[in-house]
């Protein structure tokens, strides 16, 4: 029983110069991360004045997967609620939606000078340059197009 004891102890002590032979700053990183300063709702525009820096801790083995880089978060939509001083998940925000499901939109097909116009209801929602279906509602027919700044849908070649 009493070497079991000494066994233990002198295990213990091992275990405890070898933890402290390893600084902790040598386990672990810095990283400045943005975040948000105040509560960002589903579908609220993040703008410059929401977002600060904090510094966070991180396991060499255990990355996060959060936006890092200010730029890649401003202009953007919150998917989810975002809290202030968290990290923002890499899922946590998306591109502003310029055209809504359902809602009326104007389809522009342009060529060799010829523009026609009409209205379509698009099948979902989509941001500048994404691609949507729509499908005009007198005749039915689907189309597939190209979301515009200005919040039309292009058609055909330009």
């Amino acid at each position: 029983m009493a070497r079991a004891l000494a066994l233990s102890s002198l295990l213990a002590a091992v275990f405890l110069c070898a933890g402290a032979a390893v600084p902790l700053r040598a386990q672990t990183n810095e990283t400045m991360l943005p975040v948000p300063t105040v509560t960002l709702y589903p579908g609220d525009l993040i703008t410059d004045a929401h977002i600060t820096e904090r510094p966070f801790r991180t396991g060499l083995r255990t990355p996060l997967a959060a936006i890092e880089n200010r730029l890649a978060i401003v202009g953007k939509v919150a998917r989810r609620t975002l809290l202030p001083g968290q990290p923002i998940p890499s899922n946590g925000v998306d591109d502003q939606k310029v055209v809504r499901r359902g809602v009326p939109t104007q389809v522009v097909f342009r060529e060799n000078g010829l523009v026609i116009t009409g209205i379509v209801e698009p099948m979902q929602a989509g941001a500048v340059n994404e691609m949507v279906k729509a499908r005009n509602p007198d005749s039915g027919l689907t189309v597939i197009g190209v979301v515009q700044a200005d919040g039309t849908i292009r058609v055909g070649m330009e």
